[in-house]
């Protein structure tokens, strides 16, 4: 086993959570962005009963909703990691929020002037998406500016776990509003997140990121300079393209998850929101444990086990059939897979944040977003040409064989032997000097 000669990260779990609480900036971020996911939860309910059950969308039509809010982060995602570190990323993040709020509020405005379609399902998918990727961006890569590198992975944690419980939070409240007002106007709830989390945004205080003096170089230069660092670091290249396999596995699985369950499993917007909220919570409780795993454990182990969950808890989907001994079996499965997913994310991106030059922060990221999610179009593209050729269960079959490669590469790759987690030498970020900044 790989041991770094670095201050291990499970230290003082209770001293880190006791900074953190008194930490305004963070609270104030991590508030805004729950805020965001609540939103976002509704919307994960009502955006595939809109497109299936009230405008009666195919396969097709299905796949190319999922195609449009994925493609941006293919063509903006290296652009955006340059852009980002030449900015002011707080600035960003109300900048972004208002502009969400603004595009997402088309849905209910239409849907209560009875004009809602699938082409206005597919402009928002793919405005919506374009301010998604710089405003995760930018949301990521503020991280290391609030708080002392020592403390990342229990911010990740918390920020995973508060997002676990927006998650489920706003699955429940998106299916009783779904129910009660249908889907269309429970859209609003998503536009009135966006503004509170824009609020929360501009509450922020951090101190100016180091700013390169290359920043006057060609964008392209910069987009090289995050590829290369990707590409050549041993450690965060097998992880990132253990999350691009993951990420085109997961897009082939989801562009037809809850479509599988709204007509096969016959789960009906209840059923599909019971699942989502376990899964949520199940998100929950993997943040809240990968401190404690990787201290246990260590982060290699953590991250492979958890790689290689995912795929396992994939199979129910295949086997369900309708019935409320099949919802359960479905939840459970999805709380479990979304727990080794949370336990696992949360340690791969503390890994990443804590060894990456600040004024690469971005540029790393937006690098692995680019291969992640610049993945999931072209996975929703195959999946709606597989489902013609054959049927939707194929396509979430070969979903869950390709999701087990990414599990494989980083077991035999040198992640795996890492036995703590690196902290860089320094105590604080550039400028920070008091928790309660």
């Amino acid at each position: 086993m790989v041991n770094l000669p670095a201050t291990s990260a499970a230290a003082s779990t209770s001293d880190a959570e006791a900074s953190l609480r008194g930490h305004r900036s963070f609270t104030a971020y991590l508030s805004g962005e729950s805020a965001s996911l609540i939103g976002t939860a509704v919307h994960a309910v009502a955006l595939p009963s809109l497109a299936v059950l009230h405008l009666k969308a195919t396969p097709g039509q299905i796949a190319l909703l999922f195609f449009l809010l994925q493609v941006p982060a293919f063509v903006l995602a290296l652009p955006a990691g340059a852009l980002i570190d030449r900015h002011d990323k707080k600035t960003v993040l109300v900048a972004t929020d208002l502009v969400a709020a603004a595009v997402v509020a088309v849905i209910p405005a239409t849907a209560v002037l009875g004009t809602l379609s699938m082409p206005v399902l597919y402009g928002v998918a793919l405005v919506l998406g374009a301010v998604t990727v710089l405003h995760q961006a930018a949301a990521i890569s503020i991280v290391p500016q609030l708080v002392e590198p020592g403390l990342l992975q229990q911010a990740n944690s918390r920020i995973g776990a508060a997002f676990g419980a927006a998650d489920t939070a706003g699955t429940y409240l998106g299916t009783a509003v779904v129910a009660v007002v249908g889907a269309g106007r429970a859209m609003a709830l998503d536009t009135v997140s966006y503004l509170v989390s824009a609020w929360c945004a501009s509450r922020i205080r951090t101190a100016s990121a180091p700013v390169s003096p290359k920043v006057r170089r060609k964008m392209v230069a910069e987009v090289w300079e995050g590829l290369v660092y990707v590409a050549r670091t041993p450690l965060v290249r097998p992880l990132v393209l253990c999350l691009a396999g993951t990420g085109f596995g997961s897009a082939l699985t989801s562009t037809f998850w809850a479509f599988h369950l709204l007509t096969t499993v016959r789960t009906g917007t209840t059923g599909l929101g019971v699942i989502l909220g376990v899964s949520g919570a199940g998100c929950l409780a993997g943040a809240l444990a990968a401190p404690r795993m990787v201290g246990l454990f260590g982060p290699g182990p953590v991250l492979v086990t958890g790689f290689a969950m995912y795929p396992l808890m994939s199979l129910p989907l295949l086997f369900a059939g309708p019935g409320p001994l099949w919802l359960l079996v479905l939840a459970v499965a999805g709380a479990l897979q979304f727990a080794a997913a949370a336990c696992a994310g949360t340690t791969q991106r503390s890994l990443r944040q804590q060894i990456c030059p600040p004024e690469l922060q971005a540029r790393a990221q937006q690098t692995s977003t680019w291969l992640v999610s610049g993945s999931r179009p072209f996975a929703a593209l195959s999946a709606g040409a597989l489902a013609a050729a054959t049927n939707v269960w194929t396509v979430l079959l070969v979903g869950a064989l390709v999701l087990v490669v990414p599990a494989f590469v980083l077991w035999r790759s040198p992640v795996y032997r890492l036995t703590s987690m690196p902290v860089p030498a320094s105590t604080a970020p550039t400028g920070v000097t008091n928790h309660r900044s």
